[in-house]
């Protein structure tokens, strides 16, 4: 499989950060979409944001960066379909801006899992919990998913679910899912 097309899902509106755009939040000194697109480089061809605010600043990093065009922060599955119409027949590895411990094999053992199966998409499990923001995901669910999105907005992990998505066991290194949603998780 061609290494993937990174996306960076930095759309959201910050509710539990105080409505601070996420990626701009410093973690150990650094904004955490820098410290995210550092470890996402090495294992994708190329890296799209997408993101609703700052975008100036985002392209500033010297990425493409996609709004999304529905309305009202319709959530990651937006962002998705967004680079998707930016970036049409590409594999794409998502993950989420707030995660800066991504785990450098990500890619490689969604690929190896997708690629040993016919399943249209492969997500991580933690260990504990189901982690849909780290998934990868072949091309030809682009249509499936303008369609699912046209009804309304989704549940990213029970879209996965209903597109019968495989799991792949990340049990191994659980930190490298943790999520920075609040101030509070800024903090160690």
């Amino acid at each position: 499989m061609l290494p993937p097309l990174g996306l960076v899902l930095a759309g959201g509106q910050g509710r539990r950060m105080g409505g601070r755009n996420k990626g701009w939040v410093e973690y150990q000194g650094r904004p955490l979409v820098e410290q995210v697109i550092e470890r996402l480089r090495p294992q994708v061809d190329s890296i799209v944001i997408s993101a609703n605010t700052d975008i100036d600043r985002y392209q500033a990093l010297g990425f493409p960066c996609l709004p999304d065009t529905r309305p009202d922060y319709p959530g990651p599955l937006a962002g998705i379909a967004a680079t998707w119409a930016h970036a049409p027949g590409h594999t794409l590895l998502c993950v989420p801006v707030d995660a800066p411990h991504l785990a450098p094999n990500l890619a490689a053992r969604l690929g190896q899992a997708l690629g040993s199966c016919a399943a249209p998409a492969a997500i991580a499990h933690d260990g504990e919990r189901l982690q849909p923001l780290f998934a990868l995901l072949r091309p030809d669910l682009a249509a499936r998913l303008e369609t699912d999105l046209a009804h309304g907005p989704l549940a990213v992990g029970r879209w996965f679910r209903d597109i019968g998505a495989t799991v792949v066991d990340f049990s191994d290194q659980p930190g490298a899912f943790v999520n920075l949603n609040t101030p509070e998780d800024l903090v160690g």
